[in-house]
């Protein structure tokens, strides 16, 4: 009996991994996050599988239900949103499963972010205008921000921000980033990345708050911050430049690999 921690993409249901899809479809247990992860995805569990929506359960719940299925000797497809590398809350059931010697598997998912990106058409990074994505977010109810974890610190580098699980302190995160970015800077709010209701609001430092007030937005919204969400004056890649020698493209050589 295997425990697959899976991560289910961020909204839309064929942005699932063929490896995640195909794990569902071999566990005679799902548990779910019903808040957060599409109900077709369940279409591809077994039949007659036990199917729990773990969004109304605590920790010690879900723990139950895993224990049940490890005596029953049934795999479980453990589906979470996004990608489980961050903001899972994949850590702390890990750490239990260790402790009761329950063997589990990790299969990666889209992020919200790339999704995100990706509905914007646009690259995060951009050659000598932008080289790193922070992924971060505000202190919340449900946990704090490290002290040296700041908005400030990480604006302070020009790298594109993804700012998650923030939304609701859209004034906050404005008004820490425009001393460093300028309030003509590019922002990005994208609502539901992927979903059916996909919503996506652009403007800069100066503007966006009041869209995002006037679109009433509260949650599930991500926001992306940095020189590179607008910037079309930018040096090419040498990745495909015919004066740059690679491996396998030699210097002045023919078509990119």
């Amino acid at each position: 009996m295997t425990v697959h921690f899976i991560g289910a993409g961020p909204g839309a249901p064929d942005l699932i991994t063929v490896r995640g899809r195909d794990l569902v479809a071999a566990s005679p247990v799902c548990l779910y996050a019903g808040s957060l992860v599409p109900r077709e995805i369940l279409g591809w569990c077994p039949s007659g599988a036990r199917i729990v929506d773990t969004a109304p359960l605590d920790l010690d719940a879900i723990m139950a239900e895993i224990e049940a299925a490890h005596r029953a000797g049934h795999d479980v497809a453990r589906l979470h949103s996004g990608d489980l590398s961050i903001w899972s809350a994949m850590g702390e059931q890990l750490r239990r499963l260790d402790a009761l010697g329950i063997p589990y598997t990790v299969t990666p998912g889209v992020p919200a972010f790339s999704a995100a990106a990706a509905t914007l058409a646009r690259e995060l990074t951009l050659p000598e205008i932008a080289q790193s994505v922070v992924l971060t977010r505000t202190s919340g109810r449900a946990s704090s921000m490290p002290e040296r974890e700041t908005l400030a610190a990480f604006g302070a580098t020009g790298a594109t921000l993804a700012i998650h699980l923030s939304i609701h302190v859209v004034d906050k995160v404005v008004a820490e980033l425009t001393p460093l970015y300028g309030a003509d800077c590019p922002v990005a709010v994208v609502f539901r990345a992927s979903w059916p209701d996909e919503t996506v609001i652009a403007g800069t430092l100066a503007t966006i708050a009041a869209e995002v007030a006037a679109a009433k937005l509260e949650r599930t919204a991500l926001i992306l911050v940095g020189p590179a969400l607008g910037n079309t004056d930018f040096r090419e890649s040498a990745l495909y430049s015919t004066g740059y020698d690679r491996r396998f493209r030699p210097r002045g050589g023919g078509a990119a690999p």
